[in-house]
């Protein structure tokens, strides 16, 4: 009877090890969706392709009272050609960087008029952020037309009721304005959370400055540049760009086990944030998964703490009956081996002398 309960025991121990493996498991898997549902914390991956050069994406958040300007923002790249010349990269091309800055705009289409959101853009600001283009197509920075936009789809449809909209016209501030496309905004969790600006719109940061008669208004920039030792990118940033008060942020590998382990550990401080700095909704829906990935990642560990010390005992006990079998059966065999090989020797040697029948 005692045998039965033993047996009975270790069955629920197997049973509930089991559980628990499935569901870390199950934790590690979400974690990992997570980490790869932002298309926006992805560039460098999809501009290194298939090179063999190491590639870093980074970002720089600007507060909103020291927002920046794009003449700035050309000096910084003048400078990050001179970094990467000294570290002996020929730059020409192996860098992509953009910028952006947010705003209001009155819009006056076919059906509909008012105030709409407006993120002011430059540089190749759609390879990182590349939104499922409904119609048309990008803005591009070798645009030679500046009077381009890109709507989103909510806007399309409150302005014309579709979105099948390249080449139509619309008036921003009462200019007039071509659309280039139609776009559908992210469709993950997070990224629905954190915007929360309305219908909107994308344009030049040149035709945004232009039409507003705002010089300083980019709060964000964001770069994917060769990395040819670790943090290089972060340290130019960090030396030569107009930070200010402002934060340099490393968006790869920002969903590592190491990345999230210390976010756990510096949650609570992440959370106080006192420099004036308003995220753009993409790092807040990077925010939002981080913690969410961090969350898993912790739970996956505490689910997975019974079954690997059930293992660690399993294996000290066999460890252990294995050193009990060789000190029982293995090692007397081998001492008996060891004498008789000692043995053998000596007797032929007493047999050279006295003779086998002596």
């Amino acid at each position: 009877m005692k045998q039965k309960l033993t047996q009975h025991k270790k069955a629920l121990i197997v049973a509930l090890c089991l559980l628990l493996t499935i569901g870390a498991l199950a934790c590690l898997w979400q974690e990992r969706r997570l980490s790869r549902s932002l298309s926006s914390q992805q560039a460098a991956e999809r501009w290194r392709g298939e090179s063999e050069m190491d590639y870093a994406q980074i970002s720089c958040f600007v507060p909103v009272d020291e927002a920046i300007s794009e003449n700035q923002i050309f000096a910084f790249r003048a400078a990050l050609h001179e970094e990467l010349g000294k570290a002996a990269i020929e730059s020409e091309g192996l860098w992509r960087d953009a910028w952006s800055g947010t705003g209001k705009i009155f819009v006056s289409g076919q059906k509909w008029r008012g105030d709409a959101a407006v993120i002011a853009v430059g540089g190749d600001f759609f390879l990182f952020h590349p939104l499922r283009l409904l119609s048309g197509s990008y803005l591009r920075e070798d645009d030679l037309m500046k009077d381009r936009v890109v709507l989103d789809e909510n806007l399309a449809w409150q302005l014309f009721g579709g979105t099948d909209l390249a080449g139509m016209e619309i008036r921003l501030n009462d200019k007039p304005f071509v659309i280039a496309g139609v776009v559908e905004r992210e469709k993950d969790r997070a990224s629905r959370m954190a915007y929360t600006a309305g219908a909107g719109l994308y344009m030049s940061s040149e035709s945004y400055a232009a039409l507003t008669e705002e010089e300083n208004f980019i709060t964000c920039y964001e770069l994917v540049s060769p990395e040819p030792v670790k943090d290089f990118n972060q340290r130019v940033a960090k030396d030569r760009f107009p930070i200010g008060r402002g934060e340099v942020l490393v968006n790869s590998g920002r969903f590592s086990f190491a990345r999230l382990l210390g976010l756990l550990r510096h949650m609570d401080e992440r959370s106080m944030q006192g420099m004036g700095m308003i995220y753009p909704y993409w790092e807040n829906a990077a925010r939002v998964t981080e913690n969410r990935a961090a969350r898993l990642q912790f739970s996956a560990m505490l689910l997975a703490l019974l079954p690997l010390i059930t293992l660690l005992i399993r294996l000290i006990g066999l460890l252990k009956k294995g050193k009990e079998r060789l000190a029982e059966e293995l090692w007397p065999r081998t001492k008996e081996a060891v004498s008789e090989a000692i043995r053998r020797p000596q007797r032929r040697r007493w047999e050279k002398k006295y003779g086998k029948h002596s």
